[in-house]
């Protein structure tokens, strides 16, 4: 079973083209920012949405041909759906929740029930199968909407942000327990999150949208380590820049010229950590072969790094220690050398 989908969408100016293929027992997840189309691909692939052009099929089922005429509903679709919110009737018991999905996939009442409490019991929930939703903490709240998707054995799971009203203690360990649930799920999961280390996590292929389409897909790994656009540079915490390199040497797109260590001849990406950048009050001497001027323009702290952001040409971020901000007075608008060594600027193809 694959799912294979080809949605064409427009909504007042906003227009989605995104190609989107997910096998059996495959996680796809989606990143992008705010309006970049991602709940729109859910909304599609669910039924919530009808397409102007393309198709959605699961399958040897087509769920979406407008070419063919063809349309399914999304109550006959065998779709799972978990919103970010859960949507959990909350005059139902956690239970009789779960229940719901069964009853609508035409389980008697009886077998229905058996079910939602085998189910409660495979989430770690089965002493709570008898709590309505405003009892429930929103880890387990979120493990109830879970089951009531996955109870009607669907074919397609979709997720929409389903960690994001979790608060950063439950977020690990509800985290951990989904991706334990999803390796278990035989069908196709689209799921869609802001969270980079949510993709990281759970996804075996992450695919990024933005602007109504497609514009990176790969293993997280790769798309961490390779980003193609600003927005996942600044994601994965990448300087990222473009450019035509030549001898090695890289003229970037908004000014300035870095060099990288075997950079192929053409238009590249370039990237490298914020923690490879030194930062020095002078011109710096040494091996780092790309030295460059300009002013600070914020400083704040991630932990036990400071990130200092330098308005240059090119602009850069630098992680450093606070012991280098107390030794070197780093401040809002005072003037500095950032450096790089040129084995540190990670280059690759990119399209001119």
């Amino acid at each position: 079973m694959r799912l294979e989908a080809d949605l064409r969408l427009v909504r007042d100016r906003f227009r989605l083209d995104v190609r989107l293929e997910v096998g059996a027992a495959e996680v796809v997840v989606m990143l992008g920012p705010n309006g970049a189309g991602k709940s729109t691909v859910l909304s599609c692939l669910a039924g919530l949405l009808a397409l102007d052009a393309g198709h959605v099929r699961l399958g040897d089922d087509v769920h979406d041909d407008p070419s063919a005429g063809v349309f399914v509903p999304p109550q006959a679709r065998g779709v799972g759906v978990v919103f970010q919110d859960y949507l959990l009737f909350p005059h139902l018991t956690a239970s009789e929740n779960v229940a719901f999905g069964l009853r609508c996939a035409g389980r008697s009442r009886r077998e229905a029930r058996r079910e939602a409490g085998g189910w409660l019991e495979r989430m770690g929930l089965g002493d709570l199968g008898s709590a309505r939703p405003g009892a429930l903490s929103g880890g387990q709240a979120q493990r109830v909407a879970l089951a009531r998707a996955l109870a009607p054995s669907p074919r397609l799971l979709l997720l929409d942000e389903p960690l994001a009203a979790l608060d950063v203690g439950a977020r690990a360990l509800v985290r951990a327990e989904l991706r334990r649930h999803l390796r278990d799920f035989a069908g196709c999961t689209v799921l869609v999150t802001h969270d980079p280390l949510d993709a990281m996590v759970l996804a075996d292929r992450v695919v990024v949208v933005e602007d109504g389409r497609v514009v990176q897909t790969g293993p997280p790994a790769e798309v961490a380590r390779a980003p193609r656009t600003a927005y996942v540079a600044d994601l994965v915490g990448l300087n990222l820049y473009r450019g035509r390199a030549r001898d090695g040497r890289v003229a970037l797109d908004g000014g300035g010229e870095l060099q990288s260590s075997g950079a192929p001849d053409g238009p590249v990406l370039l990237t490298f950590p914020p923690s490879a950048v030194s930062l020095h009050r002078s011109r710096p001497e040494g091996s780092a072969r790309n030295a460059w001027p300009g002013r600070i323009s914020g400083i704040e702290h991630h932990g036990v790094s400071v990130r200092v952001a330098v308005d240059a040409r090119p602009p850069v971020l630098a992680d450093v220690t606070t012991a280098a901000v107390a030794e070197l007075g780093l401040e809002p608008g005072q003037q500095v050398w950032a450096s790089v060594k040129a084995t540190e600027v990670h280059a690759a193809p990119a399209q001119g």
